[in-house]
């Protein structure tokens, strides 16, 4: 029997992904050396540039809490005016919302996490209080026309509390998805979760949500951000988050490393005939430039290959 490999993708996944960038916020606020604003907001111009067209730019949090995210005003008003480009700025609460509109940021971002312990450690409220927080925010932002995604932090694996089961994690996403937000993020906040965990989960959502309002947030912490993509796409899920270079981490589970790296993931889906409309070239000159003010190499593979080929055709 001959199958066509092209029907068989069509199948399995969607032929367009879209790719939320979350290096600006996610992969720096992590980084123990300052970055500064014109750093950030070249960054973003070469995200933009490379054709990325959803960013994570910047985070509204207590600069004593995350220093590294002070000049969040800054950044905003340093990014290109663009119709074309969605940026996207993390708030913790209904203080950080109203800096942020003051900025004039139109997309944020929320996070609850699945266990009390993780949200405890990480937003100090309980799950219960942080939703209704979220509510207050969801509420505000209809009047003010703004969009919000939620991400379901720590949505497969908490460093606390181990591995959750799926049906948790619909529960939970079944009352932010009540809510009205644009988008609700899966997170695998520390990088511990399998693909058969992300199939689970995705297969439940998909018959109860529009998987168009549904991204997924892996991690690469155990070199699985790839094969857990892989198991969401074949589940019709077609939103991601990646960040350039690889850059990040997560302050709550030691050892582990930012998001696959968007080079990466767009590598993949370009093999597999997926459409991302970003420019791998272009997205390698953003992880030099990475490497650069880092002073280390990224941990992206697709990036040390790229530099090891430039480097041999130069000889």
């Amino acid at each position: 029997m001959t199958a066509n490999l092209d029907s068989i993708r069509t199948n399995l996944w969607p032929s367009r992904v879209a790719i939320t960038d979350v290096a600006p916020r996610d992969g720096l606020q992590n980084e123990s050396y300052p970055v500064s604003t014109r750093e950030k907001v070249a960054l973003i111009e070469g995200l933009i540039e490379a054709g990325v067209r959803r960013i994570e730019t910047t985070s509204f949090v207590h600069p004593k809490a995350v220093p590294q995210m002070a000049d969040a005003a800054e950044v905003i008003a340093g990014v290109p005016k663009r119709s074309d480009v969605v940026y996207h700025a993390l708030i913790p609460n209904l203080k950080g919302y109203e800096r942020a509109l003051a900025c004039g940021v139109t997309h944020m971002g929320l996070v609850i996490c699945l266990t009390e312990s993780m949200n405890q450690a990480n937003i100090r409220m309980s799950v219960g209080e942080t939703l209704e927080v979220s509510r207050v925010v969801m509420d505000r932002s209809r009047v003010d026309g703004v969009t919000l995604r939620i991400y379901l932090s720590v949505a497969f694996v908490c460093p606390f509390e181990g591995v959750q089961q799926p049906g948790k994690a619909v529960e939970l996403a079944d009352a932010i998805m009540a809510l009205g937000p644009e988008e609700l993020c899966l997170a695998d906040t520390v990088g511990r979760g399998t693909p058969n965990q992300v199939a689970a989960l995705v297969a439940l959502l998909r018959h109860r949500h529009d998987l168009n309002r549904i991204s997924a947030h892996f991690h690469n912490t155990y070199d699985l951000a790839l094969a857990n993509t892989i198991a969401a796409l074949q589940q019709g899920l077609a939103r991601f988050d990646s960040s350039v270079a690889g850059l990040g981490g997560c302050p709550f589970s030691p050892g582990a490393t930012g998001n696959a790296a968007t080079e990466d993931l767009v590598n993949m889906l370009n093999g597999m005939g997926v459409e991302t409309g970003i420019d791998l070239d272009k997205l390698c000159k953003v992880s030099a430039e990475v490497e650069r003010f880092s002073g280390r190499m990224p941990a992206s593979a697709y990036y040390r290959a790229w530099t090891s080929r430039k480097r041999s055709q130069s000889a």
